[in-house]
């Protein structure tokens, strides 16, 4: 450990940021840099969330989250274990994002086996879990900079840690996106500690390498908090996605009716695999989206695209509707289900 805090000591010095001395002309420079980072940053990651559909919420709808990280900092700031942070997602975080759905499922938990499985709970839960991390790791970071920026160092330290039990909880998440920066501010931040212990609290202690890491947690966590945000929102068309590939599973007898070649009739058997499997789609089939009875397919093929337009009918043994592609061609499609879906 002596040694990564010596490596690390010589790599900030030999940036001309010394531990030990007051903030050279060099380094100030890169606090203006900072703030300016951070504003293109975000301003980047909103534009990076994913465009609404005609039925989806606007992009006006996303919450406040940077609100929401302030008014329950303190809350952020207990979390010791994965209960107690779902525990918070459930009463307090998913609402406040606008999640009281995805909320109340894991409230009810635990579920039989079959409905937990369709309502992809133990996703949701892991889900829930990651934000409530990247929204801790965004405090974090938040109260560091801001406390650096103020030159409060000496709080710093070690109150905007939280409890050790915090700590463990964070350096945990090991998979998490921000765990590298994490530890990246925590090596810099035991250097200014071991510095003020040895030399005296009244040591100057150099601002930059603190700002630059935490700006650095702060961005990565809350880009992480965004997506699993918007991973969660997404959490019921996703079930409905399942729902609706379950239902086409299995194989297909389509009969197509071509208006645009002399009426001509052709038939063809597929056969669609299970919902949520790893194989790759149907060779040609680019886009397939089904909600409810609706059925969207568009297939591209050396060059052509045709769309299908489809309902299901006969408690799902039937697709009923019409096609339209590319080289002119228009007209019906009927199809029957022949053969189950094979897991």
């Amino acid at each position: 450990m002596v040694r990564k805090v010596s490596r690390l000591r010589e790599r900030l010095e030999a940036g001309g940021c010394q531990l030990d001395a007051r903030l050279p002309r060099a380094c100030r420079p890169a606090l203006m840099k900072i703030g300016f980072i951070l504003v293109i940053a975000s301003a980047s990651l909103f534009g990076a969330l994913p465009h609404a559909g005609a039925d989806e919420s606007l992009p006006g709808s996303i919450p406040d989250i940077p609100s929401v990280v302030r008014t329950y900092a303190d809350q952020l700031t207990e979390i010791e274990s994965d209960k107690e942070a779902t525990s918070l997602f459930i009463s307090t975080i998913g609402p406040a994002l606008q999640l009281s759905d995805a909320a109340r499922t894991l409230g009810a938990l635990p579920l039989p086996a079959k409905v937990s499985k369709e309502l992809l709970a133990p996703d949701l839960a892991a889900a829930a879990l990651r934000l409530m991390g990247s929204l801790a790791a965004w405090h974090f970071a938040s109260s560091v900079r801001q406390a650096a920026g103020d030159q409060q160092l000496r709080m710093v330290t070690e109150p905007l840690f939280g409890s050790p039990r915090t700590r463990a909880w964070l350096d945990q998440q090991e998979k998490a996106p921000w765990h590298d920066a994490l530890q990246q501010l925590s090596g810099v931040m035991d250097i200014l500690e071991s510095t003020k212990r040895n030399q005296g609290n009244s040591t100057a202690v150099p601002l930059v390498p603190v700002l630059e890491r935490a700006t650095r947690l702060e961005l990565v966590a809350m880009q992480a908090g965004y997506q699993e945000w918007d991973r969660i929102r997404n959490w019921k068309d996703q079930i409905r996605r399942l729902r609706g590939q379950a239902r086409l599973c299995g194989t297909w007898q389509w009969t197509i009716h071509n208006h645009h070649q002399h009426h001509r009739e052709q038939k063809a058997s597929i056969q669609f695999p299970p919902a949520g499997s790893t194989q790759a789609m149907l060779p040609g089939l680019a886009e397939m989206i089904i909600l409810g009875d609706n059925v969207y397919l568009r297939w591209e093929i050396d060059g052509r695209v045709q769309e299908d337009s489809l309902q299901f009918s006969k408690e799902g043994q039937r697709l009923e509707g019409t096609f339209i592609n590319s080289q002119g061609g228009w007209g019906s499609i009927s199809g029957k289900k022949t053969a189950d879906c094979v897991p």
